[in-house]
């Protein structure tokens, strides 16, 4: 997902032009380079375009000098990534073409209820030089294609992982839960920490005067939730950071928290709604296969032949020793619980561990799994999310790399 957000256009159909500060217009009126990344120039009219489109993802009208100040940093520091992130893609020969580019700006403009010829217009409207949006997106698609290629292949989410996520996510919903968004700003340093909080101050001015959290996040934060508009879904206080998690408790009502700082960074928390734990009632479907002579070897051989609840079934109608019993429906928690213990560690699909049942042996093939009232995500999500998480953690510890190996000499500091 890009992280510009065209919707934010419809907040500004005209953002102002910076304005260079003295020293800034003597800069470029005698050399024009603001910063070289690894022998390649960033000019002044690079930050300044780039400026321009970060005010207006955040729908600023009327910068004062503060913010101009802020953003220009910002713009700056994105430019010096987006060099990078070229410079890999150029070593890993790796091309985004102009239609590919194209086709971004056309994918973006229809999300908008707009043609591309409309987008355009709009950005330039805006004062803003469309190139500065075509160059981000260059370096996006490129380094997307480098990290998948890359990393995406060697991820790899296993059942374990899921199961433990699942039962995270079981055990929470029997908590009290907090619907939260998170801005997350990186700053692993007390000046950088300085720097982040003013940045977060003018972010939370444009969100309080109605920018949408949602760009704001995909623009600005530095969390895996960035690509999902900031959002974390619904989370207990024991997901979160402990400052975090003080400053969510602490606030009476819905809304944005101030700048939250913790050991690497600068939070804005969007504290969305809160919901009571739910009641849920699971539901199982299982067929109970029982060996008559109670003899475990034929109850073993007949599991591994059957394979699933329909060979379980279709097994004893052929097998006068065995019997098949279907249950669907079936409350999980009339099962007692040794019974329920055995069926929560099986996997739908499979049968589990033998047991001893009226003078016989018998296992549960578990067909079906259901907790009514639940609004967990499936294992399908769940492992996509995993997914995404891993590959986002990974695309930004890349880039931090790249940037303290890299040559960057910044004029004037």
């Amino acid at each position: 997902m890009m992280k510009f957000g065209i919707a934010a256009l419809a907040l500004a159909f005209s953002a102002p032009a910076l304005t260079p500060a003295p020293a800034a217009q003597e800069a470029q009126t005698i050399e024009g380079i603001v910063a070289i990344v690894n022998d390649e120039p960033i000019s002044y009219s690079d930050v300044r375009e780039r400026a321009a489109l970060l005010l207006l993802t955040l729908g600023v009208q009327s910068p004062n000098q503060q913010q101009v100040q802020q953003i220009t940093a910002q713009a700056l520091d994105e430019l010096i990534d987006e060099k990078l992130q070229l410079q890999e893609a150029n070593e890993y020969e790796v091309e985004v073409s102009d239609q590919d580019i194209a086709s971004a700006v056309s994918d973006m403009a229809r999300q908008s209820g707009m043609d591309r010829d409309g987008l355009i217009n709009v950005l330039l409207a805006a004062g803003v030089n469309p190139s500065s949006l075509q160059e981000q997106m260059r370096s996006e698609i490129a380094w997307r294609r480098i990290m998948g290629g890359l990393y995406g292949s060697r991820i790899r989410i296993s059942e374990n992982q899921i199961d433990e996520q699942l039962a995270q996510l079981k055990a929470a919903s029997q908590k009290t839960q907090y619907r939260i968004g998170e801005i997350f700003l990186y700053a692993p340093g007390d000046a950088e920490k300085e720097q982040a909080t003013a940045g977060a101050n003018t972010i939370l001015e444009q969100l309080r005067a109605g920018a949408p959290f949602e760009l704001a996040a995909q623009r600005f934060s530095s969390a895996p939730t960035a690509a999902a508009g900031g959002d974390m879904g619904w989370v207990s206080i024991e997901d979160l950071d402990p400052a975090v998690a003080e400053a969510v408790q602490a606030m009476p009502q819905e809304g944005l928290s101030d700048p939250i700082r913790v050991d690497d960074g600068i939070y804005i928390i969007a504290f969305q709604g809160k919901r009571e734990p739910t009641e849920t009632v699971a539901l199982v479907d299982l067929v109970r296969l029982a060996v008559q002579d109670g003899d475990e070897d034929k109850l073993r051989t007949a599991v591994a032949a059957a394979g699933s609840c329909d060979g379980a079934e279709e097994l004893a109608e052929n097998d006068p020793n065995l019997s098949a019993s279907r249950l669907d429906d079936f409350r999980l928690a009339d099962l007692g619980p040794e019974g329920r213990a055995l069926v929560e560690s099986t996997n739908v699909g499979e049968a589990t561990d033998i047991f001893a049942m009226s003078g016989t042996l018998a296992v549960m093939f578990v067909c079906d799994f259901d907790e009514t009232g639940s609004t967990l995500p499936s294992r399908e999500e769940i492992e996509d999310r995993l997914f995404s998480r891993q590959l986002s953690m990974i695309s930004q510890r890349s880039l931090r790399n790249l940037r303290r190996e890299a040559t960057i000499i910044q004029r004037g500091s």
